[in-house]
């Protein structure tokens, strides 16, 4: 009988002293994540973050085989960010625990930069990318005349720092995403100067065309490493008008799901090797679990969906509902699902151990 002690893993979220008192596997909101690694015989135990806990976290996470963490760029709360973190990953890391998602990663795939380096791929679009106030100021104004465009700040998450920007005249009409915030109308060279903050705080903006077809829903395509572990359907109104109705629920399927399998292939074929292969990302390096927010562009003349990537989730994305995967009876309920679709992929940790990436 081995002797050797179980992998140990920290499950890392945000929180404050008094949530890392009380923090327990049971009552965490990651409960399932903590339930499918002791499946697996791995040792998980909460980890809760914040910056006057790093002293904290970094001497938790010293003798562990492995850490996920669940923490946002930007706190929807408080906007705190997570530099703090990042840096204690960091050394992590260089000490050989395996780190998902990697910072320097989620650096290069967790921002809205990627959907300028990655516009080339088939879920691309008419997009750029401004650097400078400068450069936004001389450019933005024609690429405007071209039609309704959307612009997110380079870092964000939750609908922070996403508009929709189109022209009137002089002015332009403005639809923020977040917060249910009703359009406004505002001279154009305001709005350029309302937008200085995005370049010192958020590292830039992004522009994308606005996509017509937004109120016919978004689909998520739930990611494990390179391969395709889900998918969820959502109508979204974040930049529509108040008469196009509310959101509707997320909609979740497994890997299978006949709708989808045309973009499975594409994202296993195509689109996730192109990822790796722009942002040199070795494939291996890929999350343990991230997302592709995708919204239907035009018609193939084939008559098929095209794809226009929205954004990348890498930092928080929480595949676990409460009902099954879809509101269909055939579908199987949600842990049953990832464990048929996800066991297939492990992860190297210290010593040659190997880790499930554990339904989450």
């Amino acid at each position: 009988m081995s002797t050797e002690p179980p992998f140990r893993v920290c499950v890392i979220w945000r929180g404050d002293a008094q949530a890392r008192a009380e923090a327990t596997a049971e009552t965490s909101r990651l409960r399932a994540i903590f339930a499918a690694l002791a499946r697996r015989g791995i040792a998980a135990e909460p980890c809760v973050w914040d910056d006057p806990l790093d002293a904290e976290v970094r001497a938790q996470i010293e003798g562990a085989h492995g850490v996920l963490v669940w923490v946002d760029p930007i706190s929807t709360q408080t906007g705190a960010r997570r530099a703090g973190l990042d840096a204690i990953l960091r050394d992590a890391a260089a000490r050989g625990v395996f780190v998902s998602g990697h910072p320097d990663v989620l650096s290069k795939m967790g921002v809205k930069a990627v959907l300028h380096a990655t516009r080339a791929l088939g879920w691309g679009s008419d997009t750029a990318f401004y650097e400078t106030q400068a450069d936004f100021a001389a450019r933005f104004p024609a690429r405007l005349a071209g039609g309704p465009k959307v612009l997110k700040q380079n870092r964000g998450n939750g609908g922070i720092g996403v508009w929709k920007v189109e022209a009137a005249g002089g002015d332009v009409v403005v639809k923020e995403a977040r917060g249910g915030a009703e359009p406004r109308t505002v001279p154009l060279g305001a709005f350029i100067a309302e937008r200085s903050a995005d370049f010192a705080d958020a590292g830039g903006l992004v522009e994308q065309p606005f996509q017509p077809r937004h109120l016919e829903g978004m689909i998520r395509c739930y990611m494990s490493g390179d391969q395709v572990v889900g998918f969820g359907h959502q109508l979204v109104r974040a930049l529509a008008a108040a008469e196009d109705g509310p959101a509707g629920p997320r909609l979740y399927s497994g890997p299978t799901d006949p709708r989808f399998q045309r973009l499975r292939r594409q994202m296993e074929r195509d689109w996730a090797p192109g990822l790796c292969r722009l942002l040199a990302i070795a494939p291996d390096d890929l999350p343990v679990i991230w997302d592709a927010d995708l919204l239907l562009g035009p018609k193939t003349p084939q008559g098929d969906d095209s794809y226009v990537l929205c954004e990348i989730n890498v930092s928080s994305v929480f595949p676990i509902p409460a009902s099954p995967w879809s509101t269909r009876a055939a579908e199987p309920s949600t842990i049953e699902s990832r464990n048929r679709s996800t066991e297939r992929r492990d992860v190297s940790l210290p010593n040659k151990a190997r880790m499930s990436h554990c339904d989450g």
